[in-house]
């Protein structure tokens, strides 16, 4: 019999995705369905969201007064999978992103929104919806912590589902003041250090962390980096008291959407067996992003621009990319100083740097698909996607060895290239001097085309699916309701 998974999370790709959180939860229900897992995910009710639920039919439930807002339940397809959505337009009838205006500014009120949003979901998981019932409730980040927590200390039924808490990055906690804990509608005794109090306020992936049956983090580098200060970001102590719980499960990519061979976004299609037709692309980046055309490398970058990401040790380096006799193709959005900083290297390298600040979804396949090596410098990444992307596209990541990179990228030392398994370039420490040695390997790699095509081919030939980890998803739900 197959079990039945009620994914709960802000956003899924592709009706709604700020980063990698939203691929990662569209791509769960097909992953899941070949192990015998009915996923279906529950989404707030954006004006998007909305628009892309078919017409007709009456809500499936009503709440008159859902922590303050009346608020409704419905039904509707993701991608040929169960969709529901909470339709509260007090809390998600704005225009902007999901949590945040048009300006960027976060709402002032996102504690209260997705705490309702995390009620709601506890509510249909348990068994309070006429004709809704799950195994289990899978919540992602902050947005969804409260929801194992409302199960725990305020359960809608006596025989609440089991709860899995996926940690996408701890570096998003959701805390905030003690004295909206009044208007969570939880008992008082959850206002303890093993409940949702935190640091003498109220944290909801901390909530999460501590009601949840099993914790994941998104590959088991991170699962492991996160049980110290570097990495934990205050919350290491509780991590390491729940260390038996918690598992790494890399996360995969949804080869539907990501395959050059099928990419509709691509002026030229192409495998591992085809990769001459990769200079189509090549000169496609090289129009869209104003770089003069030649064969020497292009690096590209698709990326949040943040300290997180590394961007300003990259801003940096640019210089000693150029006299490489690299390019570098930049998309991305963040920080407005380090927007600054991309835009002021365009004008000074013009034709070897170009840069589009925003997110333009067919362009950063397009990246993938004509970009020589991707840059990932971060200085953590709980797993990453866009190695992922550059692998199975043949576009050779250059990662810092951290987090979800280093489980994922093979590192092009001698061995492994005399082995050909090498699949990507890592560098320790995230400091200009091994970015711009990194770089350099890089440089030196490209200028073998044989060696080079190696290097790309075996990245294609790595199985980064959602087969593997959707079975292990599937096996530790299974391992919950046998326990």
């Amino acid at each position: 019999m197959a079990l039945s998974v009620l994914s709960v999370a802000s956003e899924a790709y592709p009706l709604v995705k700020t980063g990698g959180l939203g691929d990662v939860v569209g791509a769960l229900p097909a992953a899941l369905a070949p192990h015998g897992v009915d996923v279906t995910t529950f989404l707030p009710g954006y004006p998007r969201v909305l628009a892309a639920l078919e017409a007709g039919g009456a809500p499936l439930h009503r709440w008159p007064d859902l922590l303050g807002a009346p608020a409704q339940l419905l039904e509707g397809e993701m991608a040929g999978h169960r969709l529901l959505v909470l339709d509260a337009p007090g809390y998600f009838a704005r225009e902007g992103g999901p949590y945040g205006d048009p300006a960027g500014r976060d709402w002032d009120d996102n504690w209260r929104r997705f705490a309702a949003f995390a009620r709601a979901a506890a509510d249909v998981a348990g068994g309070a919806v006429a004709g809704e019932r799950f195994d289990v409730l899978h919540a992602h980040d902050w947005q969804s912590g409260l929801a194992p927590a409302y199960l725990r200390f305020a359960p809608p039924a006596p025989d609440a589902p089991r709860t899995v808490m996926t940690i996408h990055n701890i570096a998003f906690q959701g805390r905030y003041d003690a004295g909206i804990f009044a208007s969570l509608a939880l008992p008082a005794l959850a206002f303890a250090v093993d409940g949702v109090e935190y640091y003498g306020g109220v944290g909801y992936l901390k909530a999460g962390l501590e009601s949840a049956d099993a914790i994941t983090t998104v590959s088991p580098t991170y699962a492991r980096e996160i049980l110290s200060p570097d990495f934990g970001m205050g919350l290491e102590g509780l991590i390491r008291t729940r260390q038996r719980r918690v598992s790494g499960i890399v996360n995969g990519i949804d080869t539907a959407v990501w395959s050059p061979s099928a990419d509709p976004s691509l002026p030229a299609r192409y495998d591992a067996a085809t990769l001459t037709r990769r200079a189509t692309n090549k000169r496609a980046v090289e129009q869209a992003f104003d770089l003069d055309p030649g064969d020497g490398p292009i690096f590209c970058v698709v990326s949040r621009l943040t300290w997180q990401k590394g961007m300003d040790v990259l801003a940096d380096a640019i210089p000693a990319l150029v006299e490489r006799g690299a390019r570098l193709a930049l998309l991305g959005s963040g920080d407005a100083w380090l927007e600054q900083a991309f835009r002021d290297a365009a004008e000074r390298f013009p034709g070897q740097i170009g840069v589009r600040l925003g997110y333009d979804e067919a362009l950063s396949h397009l990246l993938q698909a004509g970009s020589d090596a991707i840059l990932i410098p971060s200085r953590f990444e709980p797993c990453g996607l866009t190695q992922l992307y550059g692998l199975a596209y043949g576009c050779v990541p250059v990662v810092a060895r951290t987090g979800g990179l280093a489980d994922t990228v093979i590192h092009a030392n001698a061995a492994a290239l005399a082995a050909g398994v090498a699949t990507g370039i890592q560098f320790d420490t995230v400091t200009y001097e091994s970015l711009v040695g990194a770089i350099a390997l890089a440089t030196d790699l490209h200028a073998d085309a044989e060696r080079w095509e190696q290097i790309q081919r075996a990245g294609m030939a790595a199985d980064f699916s959602w087969a593997t980890s959707g079975r292990r998803y599937a096996s530790l739900y299974r391992e919950l309701l046998a326990a």
